[in-house]
């Protein structure tokens, strides 16, 4: 094998470089401040993240489980309610629903764009034997591609749900309706949007952080009020609603606010390093020989449909092909290794092995690459080079 560069999965680093001299006056600040908790700096970052999604209303939380948690319980979804979502996703967008004693009801993922199907919702929804009555449909962007909303909203107009998208991977990322029309961003087109700055994403804060999105205005003033243990105006101690404390914290809100003008240069960056990935994979014949499966575009003609939280292939053989990689020191991962409906702390759910078979089948085949914005054309290069040379022989 070649001498190849070392590349890590990701490299915050490389990033707090370019950032370092316009971020730490601005943190700086908050401490000469002294307000820790809420304050202008989370105002500031709630408005300047309604303006960027184009939406009404965005209120700063303190994770994104958080802000699925809250988005739920602001929905009223109660013990025995039925949520319906993906398999293919973070522990986090079940462990929500379950955390409120409603039932996650899965459904299968498209095999292209990993993201949950609507034809096999509209399926569910004709059912009679349910697990429990569905109140809410739970899409998830999954790696940075909005799932097909437009259908997806529409069953749920027909049958009378709640839409709660989980964005948490897909700040940034624009939805293309049918044909190309209307567009909008990822968290403005559900009932609810629900994002995470956990420091790895896109937008990453430093430490936890989250927002949620909406569009009424009704239910914006219950989140602000929930979030805060439900307490109502200005009064002390004076409670509508059983809340919690899913406050964001001033610091968060300063590291992000000051992030967000570079998050659509850093978007490009992810997106011209996929189309890298995928022209140097097929140059070097591996799709062609059926080793390697790229992601899939929804939109293929809309370039800004993906913002690349994730660059996840299909591969054949990953477990070789994932020991070559870790020997050059090359950063990889699997999103994700086990569908839900296979965790231990869901078997009471009642599912077996053949199901939900994409989800399945994805979960044995799905290999990421390192995608974050500052990586070199030789470090491309490099990732490549090792994967041509495992299936070379």
């Amino acid at each position: 094998m070649s001498d190849y560069l070392p590349v890590p999965m990701l490299d915050l680093k490389a990033q707090f470089a370019t950032i370092k001299d316009e971020l730490m006056p601005a943190v700086n600040q908050v401490f000469e401040d002294q307000r820790f908790i809420m304050g202008p700096w989370v105002d500031k970052f709630q408005q300047e993240t309604a303006e960027y999604l184009n939406v009404k209303h965005a209120v700063g939380v303190s994770s994104g489980t958080d802000a699925l948690l809250l988005s739920l319980m602001a929905l009223g979804v109660k013990p025995g309610d039925g949520v319906i979502t993906t398999p293919f996703t973070f522990f986090a967008t079940a462990g929500s629903i379950v955390r409120l004693g409603a039932v996650p009801i899965f459904v299968d993922i498209e095999p292209g764009t990993l993201n949950i199907d609507p034809a096999k919702i509209a399926e569910l929804l004709e059912r009679s034997d349910l697990p429990a009555k569905p109140k809410v449909i739970l899409p998830v962007h999954i790696f940075g591609q909005p799932a097909m909303m437009q259908p997806i909203w529409d069953l749920a107009q027909k049958h009378g749900l709640k839409v709660v998208e989980d964005a948490a991977q897909a700040i940034g990322a624009v939805y293309a309706g049918p044909g190309g029309g209307d567009k909008s961003f990822a968290g403005g087109l559900g009932d609810v949007g629900c994002f995470s700055f956990f420091p790895s994403k896109n937008l990453g804060a430093a430490g936890d952080g989250g927002l949620i999105t909406t569009n009424d205005s009704e239910l914006a003033d219950k989140l602000v009020s929930m979030r805060n243990h439900g307490a109502t105006g200005n009064e002390k101690y004076l409670n509508q609603w059983v809340g919690g404390n899913f406050r964001l914290d001033a610091l968060q809100a300063c590291v992000l606010s000051t992030k967000l003008p570079h998050l659509a240069a850093w978007s490009d960056a992810r997106r011209r390093n996929a189309a890298d990935y995928e022209r140097m994979f097929t140059e070097a014949g591996l799709i062609e020989a059926g080793k390697i499966s790229p992601p899939v575009l929804a939109w293929p003609e809309e370039p800004r449909s993906h913002i690349f939280h994730q660059y996840v292939l299909r591969v054949q053989e990953r477990e070789g092909v994932m020991a070559a990689l870790k020997k050059a020191n090359i950063g990889h991962a699997v999103y994700y290794p086990k569908p839900l409906h296979f965790q231990k702390c869901f078997a009471y759910l009642g599912y077996k092995p053949g199901d939900l078979p994409v989800a399945e089948k994805a979960c044995q085949e799905v290999l990421a690459l390192p995608i974050y914005p500052e990586l070199s054309m030789e470090q491309k290069q490099s990732v490549i080079g090792v994967i041509k040379d495992f299936y070379a022989g």
